[in-house]
C-alpha cells in the first residue's frame, strides 16, 4: 500500500479522531440502551459512525485507485475566519439576538470562500435565520434572545 490521496488520508485521520473524541467523552454520560436511550447513547454511536466512515476515507486513500493528490498549505486564514465567526456568534448572541447573530455568523464565515459573493452570502444568511427561528423557535419551542437587548423587543 502507498499513500496517493493525502487529502483523504489526512480528512480520514481527522474523521477518526473527531468521532473517537466524542464517543470517549459521550462515555461520561449515562449511556442507557437501544429502548431507553440516555443522554450519552446517540452521541456515542453517532462519533463511532463518524469514526468508521474516517476510516473508510483512509484505506481508500491507500488503494492503488486513489487519485494521486497533495496537500496545499494551511490557509490560516480560513481557519481563522470560520472559528472567530463561531466564537463571535457566541459572544454576541445575548447582546444581539439570535436573528444578527446568525445571520453574522453566515456571512463571517462566507468570507472563507474563494468563490465569495455578496449576493450568495445574504440569501444565505437570510434563508439560515428563518430556517433557525422555523426549526429551533417554533418546532422545539427553545428560547433565544430574538433581537438585540438594547431594542427591547424581546
Amino acid at each position: 500500500m502507498q499513500l496517493r490521496n493525502k487529502q483523504d488520508f489526512w480528512s480520514g485521520v481527522m474523521f477518526i479522531a473527531l468521532g473517537l473524541g466524542f464517543a470517549w467523552q459521550a462515555t461520561s454520560y449515562q449511556m442507557g440502551t437501544a429502548a431507553r436511550m440516555g443522554p450519552g447513547y446517540f452521541p456515542f454511536w453517532l462519533g463511532i459512525v463518524l469514526a468508521l466512515l474516517g476510516a473508510i476515507v483512509l484505506i481508500g486513500s491507500l488503494s492503488a485507485k486513489a487519485t494521486e493528490t497533495h496537500v496545499d498549505k494551511f490557509d490560516w486564514r480560513i481557519a481563522l475566519l470560520v472559528l472567530g465567526s463561531v466564537v463571535l456568534y457566541g459572544v454576541v448572541l445575548r447582546f444581539l439576538g439570535v436573528y444578527i447573530s446568525v445571520f453574522l455568523l453566515v456571512v463571517i464565515s462566507s468570507l472563507a470562500s474563494h468563490e465569495f459573493n455578496w449576493k450568495v452570502a445574504v440569501a444565505n444568511g437570510i434563508f439560515l435565520v428563518v430556517f433557525v427561528w422555523l426549526a429551533f423557535i417554533k418546532g422545539l419551542g427553545l428560547i433565544f434572545p430574538l433581537w438585540p437587548s438594547f431594542i427591547g423587543a424581546n
